[in-house]
């Protein structure tokens, strides 16, 4: 079992070959006595559920509220006019966090990774990378293993609720789970997924949660998308040989930290910043009149 990062890339280089997978399945057998086959399963299930996510959230629907939906569709058809100023990987990803968090606002299924409010990083970023370096089953269910053993340390360590650490918690604990395992699956070290952890973190330390009228919808969705930007960009500085000045494990403290001096306003309370703009309040009293 690892407690921190350090000894997660520790033990990974020297009990499982530099495999952070490999570590993350053993620390399941030992953790919850399934097999090896039960635990591959378990995730092949939210592997399937993810892509579903993707595809069925490409759709110009709104949601019960009529908050969102249907930009995940205005991004594609942008993509498919071969005019964007960003590269078509990232806006691919911008394009299926918004679809997968959509869904979620539609009550349709998604994989809460690790919630459901930021359920739509990481699917994003895996569905580009499967496409971008053509990975297999394998590689796939390798991604979101690696993928659980960033997110279990900065769980135990910080948080990946909203309602107690705000908004980093939550999409930029998702965002930074997808740099890590982004990098692992290009072929980078443990070391380097540690770095991409860090990068991600460390530029979204004090990000709020602030959910208009309460509903994990707006500024959810596009928090989504520019937080799968972030984790691609990560990845290619950790990937680059770039360094985090601050060790990951001390960004993971200083997020537990500003987590918890966060007011009460900007933890999913629906009390402050976008939800408390004056639109904001008449979305909510619109919403609940209905």
């Amino acid at each position: 079992m690892f407690y921190t990062i350090k000894e997660l890339v520790e033990q990974a280089d020297a009990y499982h070959n530099g495999s952070v997978a490999e570590l993350m399945i053993a620390t399941e057998i030992e953790m919850t006595g399934r097999s090896r086959d039960e635990i591959t399963y378990i995730m092949s299930r939210n592997l399937e559920v993810m892509k579903s996510s993707v595809s069925e959230g490409l759709t110009p629907t709104k949601s019960i509220s009529g908050l969102t939906g249907g930009d995940a569709v205005k991004m594609d058809n942008y993509i498919s006019k071969g005019k964007s100023l960003s590269d078509t990987t990232i806006l691919t990803a911008v394009r299926n966090a918004m679809a997968v968090n959509e869904l979620n606002a539609k009550m349709g299924l998604v994989c809460a990774t690790p919630t459901a409010g930021s359920a739509g990083c990481l699917p994003a970023v895996l569905s580009v990378a499967i496409d971008k370096l053509n990975l297999n089953d394998k590689g796939q269910l390798n991604f979101l293993f690696t993928a659980g053993a960033f997110g279990l340390v900065i769980g135990n360590n910080a948080s990946i609720s909203g309602a107690e650490g705000g908004c980093q918690a939550e999409v930029g604990s998702a965002s930074a789970m997808a740099a890590a395992a982004l990098v692992m699956a290009a072929g980078g070290s443990a070391f380097q997924a540690s770095q991409a952890v860090a990068f991600v973190i460390k530029n979204m330390l004090g990000l709020i949660c602030d959910p208009v009228a309460g509903l994990v919808e707006v500024p959810c969705v596009k928090r989504n998308a520019l937080g799968s930007s972030f984790a691609l960009i990560a990845a290619d500085m950790a990937l680059a040989g770039i360094r985090s000045q601050i060790p990951v494990d001390e960004v993971i403290d200083a997020m537990y930290q500003v987590g918890s001096a966060l007011p009460t306003a900007f933890r999913e309370t629906a009390e402050g910043g976008l939800a408390a703009t004056p639109t904001g309040r008449h979305y909510a009293e619109e919403i609940f009149e209905k």
